[in-house]
């Protein structure tokens, strides 16, 4: 019990030690990515070897567990930011490891894995207690910056007063935005998204997440929907600004980050 709840103090200490301004408020700032311990539970020893290689190459650090019910002990120790869990495993499914953590009162964020990918699949694993469900065949990308979202998540919304990406302000409380200390009038569609940009800023947000996170849609609509609403918010930040915020990455998604960097 010590060594858990160690462990739960330990995660909030590392996570909030820099987002903290001179006033005691949260702030969060562009270019500083917190490293992540993440837990793989995943018992194709292949793909597990492949993730936390490629995490370690990433900045952050990854410990496995080839089947649920070592998942669950390892997990329950509260000292890991993200949990990958794959949903088919031995001895315990991924469904069930997250769903005895969750009773336990384990709130560490989940990220889980399936070659299921229908939406009555999806909606059971969220259900189960994961916060974000990642069909497979998956590119690593878009799974990084998926638990670097998870992690930011971890952080309690209401304490979040404020994002600022280099001379971008966005004021959580009085939902007011401004660059160079001009203010910027945003639709409130248009809010939400520069708001979840900024929340995620200096990683790659992909379609998928912005449809998910700002839209609500757990379905590809098939249509421009992101493409008209970015461009828009793209010329009310950085139209007139010398060094443009809003950057496309070509075949993954979008970001935010001060171009400086």
């Amino acid at each position: 019990m010590f060594r858990k709840e160690f462990g739960r103090l330990d995660h909030w200490w590392r996570i909030m030690q820099d987002c903290i301004d001179e006033k005691g408020r949260v702030v969060f700032a562009a270019g500083r990515p917190t490293s992540m311990r993440v837990l793989v539970i995943e018992d194709d020893r292949e793909t597990a070897q492949f993730l936390q290689k490629s995490l370690k190459e990433s900045g952050h650090a990854a410990d496995l567990a080839g089947d649920g019910e070592t998942g669950l002990s390892m997990a329950d120790s509260g000292v890991y930011d993200v949990l990958i869990v794959d949903r088919m495993l031995p001895k315990l499914d991924g469904l069930s490891v997250v769903k005895t953590l969750r009773t336990g009162g384990l709130r560490t964020p989940v990220l889980i894995l399936s070659a299921l990918g229908d939406v009555d699949d999806r909606v059971k694993g969220l259900r189960a207690g994961g916060d974000d469900y990642l069909t497979k065949p998956y590119a690593y990308t878009e799974l990084l910056a998926r638990i670097e979202a998870l992690s930011r998540r971890a952080i309690p919304e209401e304490q979040v007063t404020k994002y600022v990406v280099g001379d971008l302000v966005l004021d959580r409380l009085s939902h007011r935005v401004s660059r160079g200390g001009e203010p910027i009038v945003l639709q409130p569609r248009e809010y939400r998204l520069l708001e979840y940009l900024m929340k995620n800023a200096g990683q790659v947000v992909t379609r998928t997440m912005l449809l998910e996170n700002v839209w609500d849609y757990h379905f590809d609509p098939q249509t421009n929907v992101i493409d008209v609403h970015v461009s828009r918010l793209r010329s009310k930040i950085d139209k007139n600004f010398d060094k443009p915020l809003l950057h496309t990455v070509r075949g993954a998604g979008y970001m935010v980050r001060d171009g400086a960097g």
